[in-house]
């Protein structure tokens, strides 16, 4: 029986592992990351990623998403704002000093029920004045044919007409808010905030920045968070009739830590937003053991219209002061938070995968060594 030499079989096993040297997960922000055998379709990384360091500029000038503002066909406003009269509204029509031509309330009836009605055809009925089409006029312009035409029986009328009740025009608001539902256009201008407020505000799963705006089969992303924060006023856009607006929930707003943190797990985003300190303490903090400080990576899917796919944004921690960086450099919805492996804890894992098996020799080795002393 021939024996199987310890040194010899230890040497070949590590060869053999020479293509698995770093079992578990490891990121490299070196170039070359794949060969030419890896895939022959695949786009060469340097060329799709573009790595930046966490530096003290965060510190001063946080790296935080400057929204768009929003379409120029949303910032084009009336200068005077005035509600045009639609099938369904009801009028308060009152010529003073002539109570007979003013339908009495009473006191059990209110103004929508006592005034007139604008009729499906856009027209309503006064006495001595007969069939006025009133739809698509302002107030004003139908006090003024009122006026004028029952100047023929009454001296010098005045005329007063109002809105009793606004019935003909709806917006929708609808998805993470308590309330959502329909709500009338009034004689006093809507905007965003105006509209959230009417359904009871946001609900708890709101992301309150991805606001939709439906408009004449178009859709426009507006921020709430812009409006509340920034005070940025473009984005409470002034909203017409049919306009639907629709919150979004925060289920799918959130990022993923992966790598050598305690609990690798997605992480929700809060309304103000995550820092990737928060993301990291929210994960139980990365494993000081095996976790490399200094490779700390943030992974964003880069602008729409940039040279390369993807932003690669590395933290070096070894300093723990450092980590004020990461509590100032914002995260972004999708990002992914990845702790690499420090090389100690490669070899570590090397050494663990092979001592079964070095075990298994030595042990043979042994046995035939000592058949060979007995003469066996």
């Amino acid at each position: 029986m021939k024996t199987i030499k310890l040194p010899i079989a230890l040497a070949g096993l590590i060869a053999l592992t020479g293509c698995a040297f770093a079992p578990g997960p490891h990121y490299s922000n070196s170039p070359g990351w794949f060969s030419e055998d890896e895939g022959a379709d695949a786009a060469a990384l340097p060329d799709v990623v573009e790595v930046h360091q966490i530096s003290t500029a965060v510190l001063t000038n946080p790296q935080q998403r400057t929204l768009a503002n929003p379409d120029p066909s949303l910032m084009q406003e009336p200068a005077n704002y005035d509600y045009e009269v639609g099938p369904g509204d009801v009028l308060q029509i009152t010529i003073w000093d002539h109570p007979e031509l003013t339908i009495p309330a009473g006191s059990m009836r209110s103004a929508q029920e006592a005034g007139n009605w604008v009729h499906n055809d856009g027209t309503i009925f006064y006495p001595y004045v007969g069939k006025i089409h009133v739809a698509g006029m302002r107030v004003t312009e139908i006090r003024d044919v009122i006026a004028d035409r029952i100047a023929e029986y009454i001296e010098n009328p005045q005329v007063d007409v109002s809105v009793a009740a606004f019935r003909s025009q709806r917006l929708y608001v609808t998805g993470a808010v308590t309330q959502p539902g329909a709500f009338p256009v009034t004689n006093v201008p809507t905007r965003l905030l105006d509209a959230v407020n009417a359904a009871g505000g946001l609900s708890e799963q709101a992301n309150w920045s991805n606001v939709t705006l439906s408009r004449d089969g178009k859709e426009y992303t507006l921020s709430l968070r812009a409006i509340y924060e920034s005070g940025d006023k473009s984005q409470n856009v002034l909203l017409k009739p049919g306009d639907v607006v629709h919150v979004a929930r925060n289920d799918d707003n959130k990022v993923f830590v992966l790598g050598e943190v305690m609990e690798p797990q997605p992480i929700p985003m809060t309304r103000t937003g995550l820092s990737l300190a928060e993301a990291l303490s929210a994960s139980g903090g990365f494993m000081k053991q095996t976790a490399d400080a200094s490779g700390i990576f943030v992974m964003r899917r880069a602008p729409e219209g940039s040279e390369h796919l993807i932003d690669v944004y590395q933290l070096n921690a070894k300093n723990a002061t450092a980590l004020v960086l990461a509590d100032n450099f914002p995260l972004e919805q999708r990002d992914i938070v990845y702790v690499t492996t420090a090389p100690i804890a490669r070899w570590n894992r090397v050494i663990q995968n092979l001592l079964p098996t070095t075990q298994a020799i030595f042990f043979a080795a042994r046995a035939d060594s000592e058949l060979e002393e007995t003469g066996l």
